[in-house]
């Protein structure tokens, strides 16, 4: 058998990448839906294998939309492991699509790159948590030569970690990186008036799905400091957790309410925003929700900024970043547009899956 006939062979006889999926929420199911309508317009992308959430796992025959159906319906089991752990093993060159906020689950990004699985994520906990898992999960990568598709975690899909990584890759060296990182606390300092309360804003970006499911996720400031480690991770800087300064928006009685009770929390936000609208109002300026790093330190928390200033621009849910680097050191790199809604994360996730199976 010549050489060129053996490689054939031995091409043929490896099995075709497949996709498998965890998280039913709102993303996850976005996720399924826009898979289908690519799917239906030939974009090559890997066959949908199976999908999990917590409590259940379904394979995907031929249709994801209808495993999706069946694993949301299903109800809680406990079990010693979750159901995707017992699923059929992943092998080098299938993709791992992960659509949930889960720790448990971040911990086996590093396990399965360095399996040669790739990884595409939402999941803010992989480059955003622990900087020991961040640099695992980099190393993992490399030891299983797998692709890591984070670009959904910031920016919903925005180019700002492929600038801040294509501008070091070309020895750019970048000084300071701030902006509204958070798509849901723009949408609410976009629209809040102090007029109407600031609690009424916040169940409404939460009915939309700009929050987390636990809106004080986002308004705590922690999703803003996950997004601003892995920028600046992505920058160069291995920034630990704990030296990010956060000023949080939820007074410390709301912060320990169970979830069932949150919404009848949420009216202590009222008084104290109302305050803050209040004297940026008399200064001619605008609340913003900003994270900022730079080679002294990284802080997250309300800002008051004049309300010609570049950060206050865009609408609806957009972030807006500025970049200061070597090469934007007089006039940053501006980066804007919408970060947050199921449709553009689910978008950028796809993105990334196609980039893979290209």
């Amino acid at each position: 058998m010549s050489s060129v006939v053996r490689l054939a062979t031995a091409y043929r006889s490896v099995p075709a990448p497949k996709l498998a999926l965890l998280g039913t929420g709102v993303v996850g199911t976005a996720f399924v839906a826009r898979y289908q309508r690519l799917q239906q317009c030939g974009h090559p992308l890997p066959a949908f294998a199976w999908l999990a959430n917590s409590r259940a796992l379904q394979y995907c025959d031929e249709l994801p939309a209808r495993a999706l159906e069946q694993a949301r319906a299903s109800t809680l089991e406990v079990a010693a492991l979750p159901p995707w752990a017992e699923a059929e093993a992943l092998r080098r060159g299938d993709v791992l699509v992960d659509a949930t906020a889960s720790e448990t689950v971040a911990d086996w990004h590093a396990s399965w790159l360095a399996r040669g699985v790739h990884v595409v994520t939402a999941n803010k906990l992989g480059y955003g948590g622990a900087l020991s898992r961040a640099s695992a999960i980099a190393e993992a990568a490399q030891e299983g030569n797998a692709r890591y598709g984070d670009s959904a975690t910031v920016g919903a899909g925005l180019p700002l970690l492929r600038s801040l990584r294509e501008l070091v890759a070309g020895g750019d060296r970048i000084h300071r990186v701030e902006g509204v990182l958070s798509g849901s606390l723009a949408w609410l300092f976009h629209h809040y008036d102090g007029m109407r309360p600031f609690s009424g804003f916040v169940r409404e970006a939460r009915q939309h799905g700009y929050t987390e499911p636990d809106p004080r996720l986002d308004l705590s400031g922690e999703d803003v400091r996950r997004k601003l480690l892995i920028l600046a991770r992505a920058a160069g800087l291995p920034l630990q957790g704990e030296a990010v300064t956060v000023e949080s928006l939820v007074p410390q009685q709301l912060a320990t309410l169970p979830l069932e009770e949150l919404d009848r929390g949420l009216d202590q936000l009222d008084v104290p925003l109302a305050a803050h609208f209040k004297a940026a109002y008399r200064n001619g300026a605008k609340l913003r929700f900003l994270g900022r790093f730079d080679d002294s330190g990284a802080s997250v928390g309300l800002q008051a900024l004049p309300a010609d200033n570049a950060l206050c621009g865009g609408g609806g849910t957009d972030n807006r970043v500025a970049i200061f680097s070597d090469r934007y050191c007089d006039q940053p790199l501006l980066i804007q547009g919408p970060g947050a809604g199921a449709e553009v994360t689910a978008a950028a996730l796809l993105d990334d899956v196609l980039k893979i199976a290209a």
